[in-house]
């Protein structure tokens, strides 16, 4: 079977571009909004909102398959690609890439991927943006699929020499910073990993000593202990705090270690993750504190864990990581890392060599990105999946959910 044609459609994404630059700079809140001027090239405004394209293949049966081209919320900032607007790459798609896979043969997803994700454009002399890597292959894997008479999951499975899970990957909810109102939300929905909950600033959330944590963490166990939904409901704690405790504890990594060992303590009965402890501001640095921080806490025999985020980019950061032991987990943050081939291949890799797999994504992503990657998920098996897009808890919960849940069905059905 040949794909036929390549069509775009501009879209919108479950969340909002923000300027980062802008926000550490100062910009204040104003509602939903942000007040002050953009500081990042291609912002127009410091919150704009998310923009997405679908692309779809028109195949010669008359199937369309199709994926989501999205990128992260802070686009622009920390190496990442520029921001991604529409009207600006929908072009690039329909006269550079669109002629590469219209009247290809469908073969298989691997060699189908490549095809886009490591392909340069001969107008910039460089590979693409992410987000269009990212959706030409959720296409590419949705065409392969269709062609087989099979799920996404179970391509990638035959492709990669996995196995389809028979069980629904934990599910990681994420508040924003609603983080009482939404925890409600999740501890009603049995989330399997909450709250994430946005620790991003040293006094108005973390606390100068990190007391405002500890007192969220004892809040959050005892919610759960008098709400939990069923008996043996047993959630684990993850919570991102964007180097916040580097800022607290002054970068002293063993002060670190054991504040995040106390605060363990303090979850039990629950499991205890922590994300970015800490932010170097440079990937070498980041990788040896993270290290050191576990070498710390192994030694002090806590069984918390620290995650990898910030500077823990692409495939190649995910091996680096890995390699050092920088942490427990890393972050797979999908639209990061282009082609969800990558993805595949960075899950498979922490899986092989002893890092917890975490695959992540951003709030700015779309229905169908995270329909794809639920499929990913269910193909490699990391140990939790993103609920995805949005920060409302509900609609991302639903969505990744009912998607690993129809695969689990309909394989048990034998179609």
């Amino acid at each position: 079977m040949k794909i036929k044609k390549v069509v775009c459609s501009a879209g919108k994404t479950g969340f909002f571009f923000d300027d980062q630059k802008a926000i550490k700079a100062g910009a204040k809140n104003d509602g939903n909004f942000y007040v002050g001027e953009p500081m990042t090239p291609g912002f127009t405004s410091v919150r704009q909102m998310g923009e997405s394209i679908s692309v779809m293949f028109i195949l010669e049966d008359g199937q369309i398959a199709y994926g989501d081209c999205a990128a992260v919320q802070y686009s622009g900032a920390g190496g990442r690609d520029p921001l991604f607007l529409a009207e600006n790459f929908i072009p690039v798609i329909e006269k550079e890439i669109a002629p590469k896979y219209e009247g290809l043969e469908i073969t298989n997803f691997r060699d189908m991927a490549d095809i886009v994700d490591k392909m340069v454009s001969p107008s910039t002399g460089k590979v693409y943006h992410t987000a269009i890597r990212y959706g030409v292959t959720q296409a590419c894997l949705d065409a392969v699929a269709k062609s087989q008479n099979k799920l996404m999951a179970e391509v990638i499975a035959a492709e990669y020499g996995t196995q389809v899970s028979d069980t629904m990957i934990p599910i990681f909810t994420q508040s924003g910073d609603d983080r009482y109102m939404n925890a409600d939300k999740m501890i009603m929905k049995a989330a399997a990993v909450l709250p994430h909950a946005l620790f991003n600033h040293v006094e108005d959330k973390t606390g100068v000593n990190g007391e405002k944590l500890e007192a969220y963490v004892e809040w959050l166990r005892d919610r759960i202990l008098e709400k939990k939904p069923r008996e043996d409901y047993n959630p684990i704690f993850h919570i991102d705090v964007y180097g916040t405790l580097g800022l607290v504890f002054n970068n002293d990594f063993k002060r670190i270690a054991e504040y995040i060992t106390g605060l363990a303590k303090k979850a039990q009965p629950f499991h205890l993750r922590i994300e970015g402890p800490v932010d170097m501001g440079e990937k070498q640095a980041q990788i040896e504190a993270l290290a050191t921080i576990r070498r710390y806490m192994e030694e002090m025999g806590t069984d918390a864990e620290i995650v990898a985020d910030e500077w823990c980019n692409t495939f190649e950061d995910v091996v680096d990581f890995t390699k050092a032991k920088a942490g427990h987990m890393a972050q797979i943050k999908t639209p990061d890392l282009g082609g969800i081939n990558n993805s595949i291949e960075a899950v498979l890799y922490c899986r092989e060599h002893g890092m917890g797999a975490y695959l992540g994504g951003t709030c700015n992503e779309t229905n169908r990105s995270a329909e794809v990657g639920a499929h990913v998920a269910m193909a490699t098996q990391p140990k939790q999946y993103l609920a995805k897009p949005g920060m409302g808890v509900d609609e991302g919960y639903m969505i990744v959910f009912n998607e690993m849940s129809r695969i689990l069905a309909l394989r048990k059905a034998g179609l």
